[in-house]
């Protein structure tokens, strides 16, 4: 700046923000139970309801988690098909590191609009041929492109087989353990913080995500946003059974994709 320069408008000038879009899905478990099985004495517990409920509760949140992470879509479904969330893979465009030289090149999911939107198509996995196996040198990749874009990534999020792999790489924080003296001692395996140069990341174990995939995250930036949050609905009574609908329609928000990233395409072989 020239000493003794004059403000204009045009420094204020700032660039809009843009809204981005998701659908809410439901999902939904039923509950069936029979008046016998209800008064009977049960082996555990008094009320058989009660733990079909707590049971199917602990499902549904499973799916949920499988349907969150998954290659999915948004889509506003119709009279035949359920209504869909765009889950995390569908969302990562910027920071992205997708197999090529096969048959089928990855590529990124597209959005509704040309800048801002909704995820209207998933990402495209790469043939068999282009996958390549889960390396430090593509985990750096993918980390250095997430801060560049203004992300402080913390977590990263594989599937088992990339969890091992993982445990292998030479960035991994040491590990100590301190043996007693007159006992058996501990043999640890296995890491759970990578450093990078860009700050230390936590390496967390998803048995519901897709193993083909690695998630370098910044959680400031996604959350799941409930439309109607859990819910038990009684249903009409059939014959001499009784039966209760849980339920909940949710959806993914990521506030800033650029905020994470996704190694793709990974041998889950290797």
């Amino acid at each position: 700046m020239i000493e003794g320069a004059g403000a204009t408008a045009s420094d204020a000038s700032a660039t809009a923000t843009k809204r981005m879009q998701n659908y809410t899905q439901i999902s939904r478990k039923v509950v069936s139970i029979s008046g016998t099985e209800e008064v009977v004495n049960k082996a555990g517990r008094n009320s058989e309801l009660s733990y079909q409920l707590a049971k199917k509760s602990s499902e549904l949140k499973r799916d949920m988690e499988a349907i969150l992470t998954r290659n999915q879509a948004a889509d506003a479904g119709d009279s035949s098909n359920a209504r869909n969330t765009a889950s995390l893979e569908a969302w990562l465009r910027t920071n992205t590191n997708r197999g090529s030289g096969g048959t089928t090149d990855g590529a990124n999911p597209t959005l509704s609009g040309t800048t801002s939107g909704y995820p209207n198509a998933a990402a495209t996995d790469a043939s068999n041929d282009a996958l390549r196996e889960f390396t430090e040198t593509l985990l750096k990749d993918v980390i250095s492109s997430v801060w560049t874009e203004g992300g402080d990534p913390s977590i990263l999020m594989v599937g088992p087989t990339q969890k091992q792999k993982a445990s292998t790489f030479a960035g991994i924080a040491a590990q100590r353990y301190m043996a007693p003296n007159d006992g058996p001692t501990t043999i640890i395996g296995a890491a759970d913080v990578y450093v990078s140069d860009f700050g230390s990341i936590q390496v967390v174990p998803n048995r519901f995500q897709r193993d083909r995939s690695a998630f370098v995250l910044d959680p400031e930036y996604a959350s799941v946003n409930y439309l109607r949050d859990f819910e038990v609905v009684d249903l009409a009574r059939v014959g001499d059974s009784e039966q209760k609908l849980v339920q909940v329609e949710y959806g993914l928000e990521i506030s800033n994709e650029a905020a994470h990233g996704v190694i793709a395409d990974i041998d889950v072989t290797a």
